[in-house]
């Protein structure tokens, strides 16, 4: 898998100056009680035990929508984010294929194709485009909810009106599945459920059960179709400005952020069901054989234009 990833992802890496900010921000885009959220405080915590640095946590959006994070970061109004995949799809259009259909069985084994060379390779990318990848938090393995039915089967979501987030690798999944998908900001989503404008979305439950989401779409399909990280960047001239022991301190504060993320994630995939369920919501298993059947020209296509970092996602997804 390293050879082929090597030979797809191959970029260049700028060298760390010798500057120590003082400040950082660090913005993302969820509330409290999300994992996302609760890892990104233990993130200042720690980056500002080891540094010295204050930093600025700036939840729910507040910086923006995730496009305008990463935007943000590049030119340094902000310095890190707990982004999404498919805003990072659009600067680095590889990592989407993260997000293939039902590319990964469990969250263990994507969390160990993230953390291996693949990961480094999108970092690299990332670099080429003015971003650090400081490592992968989870953004969990998604299903599907609906105003009125389930969608147990993939007839039952012709023509549904279904919001993505900007990420075309959702978007694809949705079309072969005959559904008319639209990306929407995720601080957008609950106001436009609320609305009628959408009939459903697809979320991790972390998610879902955050953002209250299963009170307006009561009906949740667990689909789990595809998988999302969360990738952790920071602008790179503020990284290209620290000096070695504050770049070890930012990844070590994401790493272990991230483990306690990671393990949120994976225990409130578990757990959030039957509180859900107390809070109203119906659960239905989708048919995953024919949803498998269904999204099969998704790899056709991408593996056109991809076709050594699908083969090599395939091989390392099955091996784990």
């Amino acid at each position: 898998m390293k050879m082929k990833l090597i030979a797809v992802l191959a970029g260049t890496t700028l060298i760390a100056g010798a500057v120590q900010a003082s400040d950082v921000v660090f913005a993302h885009g969820e509330n409290p009680g999300n994992p996302r959220y609760v890892a990104a405080e233990k993130w200042a915590e720690l980056y500002a035990e080891c540094t010295g640095a204050s930093v600025n946590v700036a939840p729910s959006a507040t910086m923006g929508n995730d496009v305008e994070m990463l935007t943000s970061a590049t030119a340094g109004i902000i310095q890190v984010t707990a982004n999404s995949q498919g805003a990072m799809s659009q600067i680095v259009p590889e990592i989407g294929l993260l997000g293939l259909p039902f590319l990964f069985s469990d969250l263990p084994s994507a969390w160990a194709v993230m953390d291996g060379e693949l990961g480094e390779m999108l970092d690299t990318r990332a670099q080429e485009s003015g971003l650090k990848v400081l490592g992968f938090w989870d953004n969990g393995i998604r299903n599907i909810t609906h105003l009125s039915k389930h969608v147990t089967e993939p007839a039952d979501l012709a023509g549904m009106q279904i919001r993505t987030p900007p990420d075309q690798m959702t978007i694809d999944i949705f079309e072969a599945l005959g559904a008319s998908p639209a990306p929407l900001a995720w601080s957008e989503l609950p106001t436009a459920l609320q609305s009628g404008a959408f009939d459903g979305q697809e979320n991790p439950l972390t998610n879902i059960h955050s953002a209250r989401l299963h009170e307006i779409t009561p009906y949740v399909t667990v689909s789990g179709h595809k998988y999302e990280s969360t990738p952790v960047v920071a602008g790179l001239a503020w990284w290209s400005g620290l000096d070695a022991d504050t770049q070890a301190c930012a990844l070590d504060a994401t790493a272990q952020a991230g483990a306690m993320q990671r393990q949120l994630s994976f225990d409130a995939n578990e757990a959030l069901r039957p509180v859900m369920e107390a809070e109203g919501a119906k659960f239905a298993q989708a048919n995953r054989d024919a949803f498998i059947q269904a999204t099969s020209s998704v790899y056709d296509k991408y593996a056109a234009d991809f076709p050594e970092i699908v083969a090599a996602l395939r091989e390392a997804a099955q091996s784990e």
